[in-house]
């Protein structure tokens, strides 16, 4: 297997855009990571496309990639649509790494974007209701009747995990001030307006114990990741931020069972030969507020029960020992689904490379994604989880 290097990222600002289309959010983003790595389109070999919701939304289907990219300068170029629930570009950069990794291309180009915003709410919040197993009953503690079926199922996790851990609606609140602090400092984010654990705990109960400010919300933007080879990087001179790992896993519906992302960091960690205690800087998949909890003890950042003290002591805040979601996360940045994953290796390598000013980990030198999506069995139906380094 052949070295993996981001050459190139882009992204849009994320936001409600009703005004704005598929090939309005990717034409930015790809114009973004192309002139990022100093390329042009004729040099890449290969298109990756992460879309999960576009058939729901606007209705179009099967021909997502050719569609949004036909003003771009790829037309022509071989093009895959990669659908995977919020986990969609993810999977694309997956693809689009063992591509490369394997000697079938030089250069590939991930993009993932979404627009979710309609002018009927319920259409946006029907995508979420079909990322679901719906022949599957619900799981145990569910309740319903916030309009939200992921948040009923995050308020049904939230309430397992605080019995089981002492955790309170205080500690999520300090996630989503967290989150807000980051975003407020990151130029593209959704929500920029920083806040305060009591202004938290105010706003509006969405599914007991999650309150408005815990969920994320629904959200438009694109982002674009330019790969290529070892040998290709040098012609284009650019700082190389390599890419350790990828791994992707799917929940098990039978037998022994653990988290999708317990799995998914566990090969990753494998297949980098680093540890949770080598990583500077992390982006995580936090469509609550008390996923992000769940999130650093799947991915080892702490012990079984040991997330609300690695909160509370500050490590995962900017300036800490390991920043988690510097960009905001899905809370603050925004969760335009299919964008997600790519937006989480945006972020990342700018942080490798020393771009992220006020909210930058000093001296990073190892990142983790951590991106899920849907929902199986009572756990994420697929978890992706990338390492990189400089």
């Amino acid at each position: 297997m052949r070295e993996v290097i981001v050459a190139g990222v882009g992204i849009t600002r994320f936001g409600k855009f009703l005004e704005r289309n598929l090939k309005s959010l990717s034409e930015e983003a790809v114009s973004a990571a192309l002139t990022d790595a100093g390329a042009q389109p004729h040099q890449v070999d290969q298109v990756f496309f992460g879309n999960a919701a576009a058939g729901l939304v606007t209705g179009q289907e099967m021909i997502r990639a050719e569609a949004a990219l036909r003003n771009t300068g790829l037309d022509g170029k071989p093009m895959f649509n990669i659908e995977n629930a919020c986990a969609s570009s993810s999977s694309a950069f997956h693809l689009a790494w063992l591509t490369i990794a394997s000697g079938q291309a030089e250069t590939a180009l991930v993009i993932g974007c979404e627009r979710l915003s309609h002018e009927d709410k319920r259409v946006s919040f029907e995508v979420f209701a079909r990322a679901v197993d719906l022949e599957e009953p619900l799981p145990e503690g569910y309740q319903a009747g916030s309009g939200s079926l992921f948040m009923d199922l995050y308020a049904a996790k939230a309430r397992k995990w605080m019995e089981a851990t002492g955790g309170t609606r205080e500690d999520f609140a300090r996630v989503v001030v967290k989150s807000r602090r980051a975003a407020h400092l990151n130029p593209i984010a959704q929500f920029r307006n920083e806040t305060t654990v009591e202004e938290v705990l105010a706003s509006r109960m969405i599914s007991d114990p999650l309150t408005l400010f815990m969920c994320s919300s629904i959200g438009d933007g694109a982002a674009a990741v330019l790969l290529c080879s070892d040998e290709f990087a040098r012609k284009l001179e650019v700082k190389p931020v390599r890419v350790r790992a990828s791994a992707i896993v799917t929940a098990r519906t039978s037998g022994e069972r653990e988290p999708v992302a317990v799995i998914a960091s566990r090969k990753a960690y494998e297949i980098a030969g680093l540890g949770p205690q080598d990583l500077d800087v992390v982006e995580l998949h936090d469509a609550s507020a008390p996923a992000e909890l769940i999130h650093y003890e799947n991915i080892g950042l702490c012990e079984a029960g040991g997330a609300i003290g690695l909160l509370r002591s500050g490590a995962t805040d900017i300036g800490g020992r390991v920043p988690v979601n510097p960009s905001g996360g899905l809370l603050s940045r925004g969760h335009p689904i299919g964008a997600t994953g790519a937006a989480q290796i945006v972020e990342l390598t700018q942080q490798l490379r020393g771009q992220c000013g006020p909210r930058q980990r000093e001296g990073a030198r190892v990142a983790l994604a951590e991106n899920n999506g849907g929902q199986l069995a009572g756990d994420s139906a697929v978890a992706c989880v990338t390492i990189l380094s400089v």
